[in-house]
Parts: C-alpha cells; structure tokens; sequence
C-alpha cells in the first residue's frame, strides 16, 4: 500500500543562505524567524552652558518656598494689602487662594530656612546653599513643618539628623517628625500644669497663635506634651514651651474662670468690633480681677446681649 504524501514542511533553519525573507504564516509557525530592528540614538551629552542653566533651574526650585514665604512676610509686616483687603486673611485667600494659615506656614519655613543657613552656611557662597552643593536643605514647606517652633540651634539638629536618615539626601516631612518625636520622647519634661490654672500664652516663634500672645487662658486638658486652654474667644491645643504659670491661687483660678465664662457668652453674642477689642483687652489681663469700671462695662454687655 502507498503511502500519501505529507503535507508537513520541513523546517528551515535561521541559518538558510536563502535570503527571502519569510511570510507570516512561517512567523505565526516559528516566531524565531521573525528580524527585529533596533535603532540607537546617541543622547548628546549637555553642553557647559545647559549644566550651568540646569543648577541655576533647580536651585529656583529648591528655594520657591522660601522666596514665597519671605514674599508673604513682607506682604504681612506693610500691610500692602491694605489697599483692597481689611485683613491679611482675606487678601491670602482672594490673591492666592489659600489660607492664612498656609501663609503662616510659608513664613514659618521661610524662616527655618534662613536659620539653617546663617547657623551652618555661614561660610559657603551663596550659590552653594542648595542641594547641589556642600550641604542639605529643605526643598518644601512640608519637610521643615515639625521644627518652625524649636529653637534656631535645634532646628539645625534635627534636620542633619534628618538627613542622615535619609542616606545623605533631602528628608522627607515625616522623617523630621519622627527625630522630633524621639527626640521629646528622651528628654520629655513632665506635665506639671492643673486642670483650672490660669496660664499665659507665649506666642513667640509659633505662626499659629499670632496675636494671642499675652493673653490669659484657663488649662481644661492636660496632655504629655502639651495643655488645651480656654481663652476669651474659643479653646487651643498649646505646646508646654509656649505656656508660663501666672501662678494664681486657687480661689483666683476659680474667680479667673468666672470671669472667662463671662467674657466669652458676649464674644459668642457676635456684637460689634469695638466690643470685640474690649473683650480682647480683658483677654490680656495680668491680674485676676476686672476694676470696678470694666465690670460696669462687662454687666452693660451681658445685659444688652440678654434683651436683644
């Protein structure tokens, strides 16, 4: 009996000398068959000015939040506002649509940035002070966010630690929490404040309590490193280094709460501004009693927010 022909091909090596290139049936079969072409491209290397015009890029920035910060500072300390804003709030957020409490952070930053480089830089050109350079510094707001309120000296500390958790490079703003964080946990002073003592606010170095410094507040928690106090117009978180004792008596913290009731139903009544800088004024008091002329005028208030 004959056998039928096969229909299977044979293969054809890679090698074959016969140069027709083959069809897509054979790539289907064998995808080996298939030629894939590949074009280099040199990349040129950049010239002396591209290097020069890249380092003078980045270290803009490296720096944008600081010019914004020193920007927003000068912006605030004119007043140059003033011309189409009642308040440097209002102006932060129609002009540039934030916050003023992201301006403050700005500011804050700004000055952090400044103080790395006077304590440490002192030495290096200007055009040295960036990250390019012979040290490290920030590059945003975010990462120097944890240590606006610790002392110049302190500031530099944290962040060369910072640093070299981070291998050498720029540390993120969690990293500069954390050396903070360990930091307080090993030189942690205790707590010594009371529920219902009378303190005085320190607002020095602390963008966030602008404009309350000076004033009085009654301690309602107490936390490990920090007390939450009641002042004339609401409550706020305060760190134990912006806090002092006005070291009242127990009686006079009592007669102090009282009087912070008191002044702070008429600041919630929402009555005119002339009223609200009387009621700041007795927010500042540094005695724990109001004169005869100023409870006239605290009953006066209380009386006219009680018929209204």
């Amino acid at each position: 009996m004959v056998k039928p022909p096969s229909n299977r091909k044979k293969p054809t090596s890679a090698a074959s000398s016969n140069d027709t290139p083959p069809d897509n049936q054979d790539l289907e079969e064998n995808p080996a068959l298939a030629t894939i072409t590949v074009t280099s491209v040199e990349i040129p290397e950049l010239t002396e000015e591209e290097q020069r015009d890249r380092l003078h890029l980045e270290r803009r920035v490296e720096r944008a939040f600081f010019e914004a910060g020193k920007a927003l500072m000068e912006l605030r300390d004119r007043r140059l506002y003033r011309s189409t804003h009642k308040t440097f709030e209002d102006y932060c957020r129609d002009r540039f649509g934030h916050s003023r409490q992201k301006s403050n952070y700005l500011i804050a930053a700004a000055d952090v940035y400044e103080n790395l480089t006077t304590i440490c830089c002192q030495n290096l050109p200007p055009e040295d002070l960036t990250t390019n350079g012979s040290q490290i510094l920030p590059t945003s707001e975010g990462q120097v966010r944890p240590i606006t309120k610790l002392e110049p000296q302190e500031q530099w500390e944290v962040w060369q630690q910072a640093v070299e958790l981070a291998g050498g490079k720029v540390p993120t703003g969690r990293i500069v929490k954390d050396v903070v964080q360990r930091i307080m946990e090993r030189t942690q002073v205790p707590n010594t404040y009371q529920i219902g003592e009378v303190c005085q606010i320190l607002a020095k170095d602390n963008p966030e309590l602008r404009g309350k410094g000076g004033c009085w507040g009654i301690v309602n928690h107490v936390g490990e490193f920090s007390c939450t106090v009641r002042t004339w117009d609401r409550e706020y978180t305060i760190g134990l280094q912006h806090l002092k004792s006005l070291n009242y008596l127990p009686a006079e913290c009592e007669q102090m709460q009282v009087i912070c009731d008191r002044i702070n139903r008429v600041y919630s009544s929402g009555l005119e501004d002339s009223v609200q800088k009387f009621l700041e004024s007795l927010g500042k008091l540094n005695r724990a009693y109001l004169t005869d002329l100023e409870e006239k005028l605290l009953a006066v208030l209380e009386f006219e927010i009680e018929t209204k």
